[in-house]
């Protein structure tokens, strides 16, 4: 039985294999690493300032002349980036308050003032992809239609992601051409825009929620969460899906931009390592737990508003990552990392994950069921 799907067929590529377009993980070399082994390798462009985004995607070109896509967050706290100023002064004490604590650990001047306000990028982000036409649009975080709708006129195809079959179903009619149906074992953040009071809101699992979406929707959706290998595509396939998206299995490659502390963990945890915390980055998200998620959420401080949470905790983020401790840097990642136990080419995962697939499908179709 082949692999080829309507998938493939849609997006120009060999095999129903997407890479994650994770911020600080995917790169040019990654992204052309996948796409030179026949899946989709997704740019990430969260935070890249227009010129930046313009010469990855040129850099991506220089690799590779395989169809490759580029993603952005749509949230709404990024649309324009959400004032500092509308903080209240004990809010902000408090929380300010429990990252002094690790400041002071990892020998960063204390602070107690407002954090800047983050740039207001995605407009010109994505007035950058328009112009220079890679092969898909991936949103995650949120959606517009009016986005969709001048992809198409410039020839870019949209795909967005939802963690809800109501969400999907309003993708759909804007006119996505591929969903990406997230479920709560995946890493990073939930694809939701606003911020649900509880995580539990959008982490329907994979099991449940691929098959759902797919009943939902008329156009080609693809699994994530919890993938990293041959018998996860076929069970995507079996669910409905007609690919799988992997973030976590491409955090773990040679080719990933994640710093090599980052690495390390991911091949070093199970999948009970994992927690969904929202004071990385104000939003909830699946991460690997630390000090910093596991001593904020005990502390009982209340956690800034999305994106200005993380700007606040740069300065320890980057402290941690300079002192090469894990224990206070954000390590997005899904419970497929007890899967993970190597750290690969990235072309290897999408060959390796292929041939496994292929075997099962193969055992399948003669009835060995062992």
């Amino acid at each position: 039985m082949s692999l080829r799907t309507r998938l493939c067929a849609l997006l120009g590529i060999e095999h129903p294999i997407v890479q994650s377009g994770m911020g600080g993980v995917a790169g040019p070399e990654l992204v052309a690493e996948v796409c030179g082994a026949g899946g989709l390798g997704i740019l990430a462009g969260l935070n890249v300032p227009a010129g930046d985004l313009r010469k990855a995607i040129r850099r991506v070109r220089e690799l590779t002349d395989r169809p490759f896509g580029v993603n952005l967050w749509l949230h709404s706290g990024l649309r324009p980036p959400i004032d500092p100023a509308t903080i209240p002064e004990a809010t902000l004490a408090q929380a300010q308050g429990v990252l002094n604590q690790f400041r002071t650990r990892l020998g960063v001047r204390t602070a107690v003032e407002r954090p800047p306000r983050g740039p207001d990028l995605v407009s010109e982000a994505f007035e950058v992809i328009l112009e220079e036409r890679p092969a898909i649009f991936s949103s995650a975080l949120g959606f517009d239609p009016t986005m969709i709708k001048r992809c198409h006129e410039r020839g870019i195809k949209a795909m967005t992601m939802a963690t809800t079959v109501e969400d999907a179903r309003a993708m759909a009619a804007a006119g996505a051409d591929v969903i990406v149906a997230q479920g709560g074992e995946a890493g990073g953040h939930r694809s939701v825009d606003g911020k649900p009071v509880s995580p539990d809101t959008t982490s329907v699992s994979t099991m449940v929620l691929v098959p759902q979406v797919a009943e939902a929707v008329r156009v080609p959706v693809v699994a994530a969460g919890g993938i990293a290998d041959g018998r996860g595509l076929v069970a995507a396939l079996a669910l409905g899906a007609t690919g799988i998206l992997l973030g976590t299995r491409f955090v773990a490659t040679r080719e990933s931009m994640a710093a090599e502390i980052y690495k390390k963990r991911v091949l070093e945890s199970d999948s009970t390592a994992t927690t969904l915390t929202d004071t990385i980055s104000g939003l909830w998200a699946r991460a690997l737990r630390n000090r910093f998620t596991e001593e904020y959420r005990q502390s009982g401080a209340p956690v800034l508003p999305p994106h200005i949470q993380r700007v606040a905790a740069g300065d320890v983020f980057q402290a941690s990552l300079k002192n090469q401790d894990p224990d206070y840097y954000p390590m997005m990642t899904g419970q497929s990392t007890g899967l993970i136990h190597d750290l690969p080419a990235a072309a290897e995962v999408v060959e390796t994950i292929v041939r496994e697939a292929q075997a099962i499908l193969d055992r399948l179709c003669r009835g060995d069921l062992s």
